[in-house]
Order: structure tokens, then sequence, then C-alpha cells
């Protein structure tokens, strides 16, 4: 009865077809997907697109030079391999300071100047780590507004921590790759004063410490060590009331470093003021920059440095490869968490303990 009703075109009861749904995945964006899949890039293409000065597939290597992953690393070992005779033209600074010296802002100054005389400049910006979440900010793109959008700058944050072979290999490697693009001028901006810095210092040509007046005693205010491994001193915010304490400054820093040892370059480190936010004295930096370049090259300092930065890159290979290795063991990483065991528990020491797991090593190979 109730068939017959619903059947009746004159019934109330009369089921009429729905409307009919669309797919809940766009079936454009699916085809997109697939294609995307398919056209898998190979280390070809990323090199082709490096030479050629494409910022996105520089993006794409820069971060395969970060990852984690064992597959990522290799193609990335091989996309370097390739990029590196093209790589080795520019000048590589280090530009490093406690924070709240104004880092950011002087290299988007400095960065600014450099692209108006005709350079292209990369800035590759160490972000520090939480020991806790392993997390970064990543936040220097957004400090540096006006030299992210200039075709002649590539800006690349990088976290110091979560990446195989840590902040030193990365950050070689990427600037090889910007090299090979046609940068030829890499700034590579620190963490702050740290272990950083010297790791820093043994892959740059040029090492400039920005500075600070009126924070105290000028003179204790940073390790000696530091100052002993910087080419220039930089005393930045020197403007409006400022203006006089940073020429202070000055006098103080130059007075110190005539105390050093004379330097293996030949170059007597520079003193000077500016102010980063006002553009002064910026052509002034790089005046300094390239006068030590002249130099440098001149008496020959310059190549050897590059050479002794090229073996230290093998060593630092060597052991990062080793401490890779020994880690992902997978004999090694059951034998570790017994050896935690047996440290806690006081059955053995902890210096007997590594060596054990050591013996165990390096007997398996």
């Amino acid at each position: 009865m109730i068939e017959e009703l619903a059947n009746n075109k004159d019934s109330a009861l009369k089921v009429n077809e729905g409307i009919p749904q669309p797919p809940s995945v766009s079936p454009t964006a699916l085809a997109r997907l697939k294609a995307k899949k398919k056209k898998a890039l190979k280390e070809d293409d990323y090199v082709k697109g490096i030479l050629e000065g494409s910022r996105t597939l520089l993006s794409k290597a820069i971060t395969m030079i970060e990852s984690s992953l064992p597959n990522d690393h290799k193609m990335a070992q091989m996309i370097i391999e390739k990029c590196l005779p093209h790589a080795g033209k520019s000048i590589r600074i280090g530009i490093t300071g406690v924070p709240g010296v104004g880092k950011s802002t002087f290299i988007e100054s400095l960065g600014n100047h450099l692209t108006s005389q005709g350079h292209k400049v990369a800035v590759l910006a160490i972000d520090p780590s939480s020991q806790r979440t392993k997390g970064s900010i990543l936040g220097d793109k957004t400090r540096m507004e006006t030299l992210c959008n200039n075709p002649d700058a590539f800006i690349r944050p990088s976290a110091s921590a979560g990446s195989l072979g840590g902040v030193a290999r990365k950050t070689r490697e990427s600037i090889v790759l910007c090299e090979a693009s046609g940068y030829d001028i890499i700034l590579v901006e620190t963490v702050g004063v740290g272990q950083s810095e010297t790791e820093v210092h043994n892959m740059v040509d040029f090492f400039l410490l920005l500075m600070l007046s009126g924070a105290g005693d000028e003179l204790q205010g940073i390790k000696r060590g530091i100052m002993e491994m910087a080419d220039a001193l930089i005393v930045n915010k020197a403007d409006g009331d400022n203006e006089n304490r940073a020429g202070l400054a000055k006098v103080q820093y130059q007075t110190a470093l005539h105390l050093f040892p004379p330097t293996e370059s030949g170059w007597s480190p520079k003193v000077d003021t500016c102010s980063a936010m006002k553009m002064d004295r910026i052509a002034n930096v790089w005046k300094i920059i390239s006068e030590y370049k002249e130099l440098t090259t001149e008496n020959g300092y310059f190549n050897k440095r590059r050479q002794e930065q090229a073996i230290d890159i093998m060593f630092s290979s060597i052991n990062d490869a080793l401490e890779t290795n020994f880690y992902n063991n997978s004999q090694i990483e059951e034998a570790l968490e017994k050896a935690k065991e047996d440290i806690l528990q006081n059955k053995v020491s902890s210096y007997i303990a590594a060596q054990r797991l050591l013996d165990s090593y390096f007997g398996n190979l």
C-alpha cells in the first residue's frame, strides 16, 4: 500500500530524487596533486634551477640540507657536489653581537646599500632553538621587510638545532648553493655571543662584531675571545643622544685592540660607528670590508684561509658522519639503553660505559 502511494506521482508520499552532492575532494586539486607526485624533482632539476637563479628551488634545496631524513641528506649532497664548481666567487661576512644590538636592522640597511650598488645579497640567519621544545621563532624575515621584498636579496632563517650535522655543516652547504645561484655577498647572522660565533668565524672571510655604547663597561661587556676574532667592531645606534657615547666607546675599543697581538692576515681590525636605522655610515662599513678583501687578496691570506676552511669542512663532515652513524646503529641503540640503566644503578662508571659502547661499535665494523 505504501509503495503504491509512493509511486503515485500525485501522492504527497512521492519520494523525489535528491540533489547530486559534489565530491568531497576537488577533482582538479586531486589531479594537480597526482601530477605533482608524478613529477618529482631530481637533483639535475634542482641544480638547473639554482644556477638559473630560482629562489624557490634554492629554498627547497636548503630545506633538504636541513632535513634529518637520510634520503634528503643523500640528494642534498649530490646537489651540492654539482653546484660546487660554480661556487666560491663571493665574499662571506659573519655578523654577530649581543641580543638587542640591532643585527637585523643593520643587515637590512647593509643589504639594501649593497643591492643598490649592483650586488646580490644572501642572508643566512641562524635562529636559536629551544632546548626544551627544539623549536625556533625564525622571525628574521619579519624584521627585514624591505630587504625581504628586494629581488636582489635572499633571506633564509634556519634553526640552530634539529638538523643532521648541526649548524656549521648546514650553513656551509647553504653558502655553496647561494654562491652557485649568483649571490656575490653572503651575510651570516649568528644567534649572539656564544659557541656559534666560533663556528661562523671558521666559515666566513670577514667577521664583523656589532657593539652597543652606554650599556655598562664596554671593555667588560664582551668576551676577549670574540674581540680577537673580529676584523671590525662597529658601534651601532650612534644617533640622537647616544651619538657622543658611541664616539667614546669607539675610542675605548680602539685602545683595547692595540693590546692584542698582530693578526696573521696583516690586517689591523677597524673600529667605527654607525646608525643602521638612519642608514648613517653604512657605506663606510662596506668600505672597510672592501679594503680587507683587497689587502688579504694581495698578500695571499684570503685564498689561504679558504683552503684551511675547506680542510676544516672535511674533518667536520667526518665527525658528523661518525656521530650520526654511531647513534643510528641498531646494536648501539640497544646497548645504549642498557648502559644508561647500569650508570643509574651505579653498576658502572660513565667513562667505562662509554668505552664499552665504542669498543662494541668499532668491533662490529
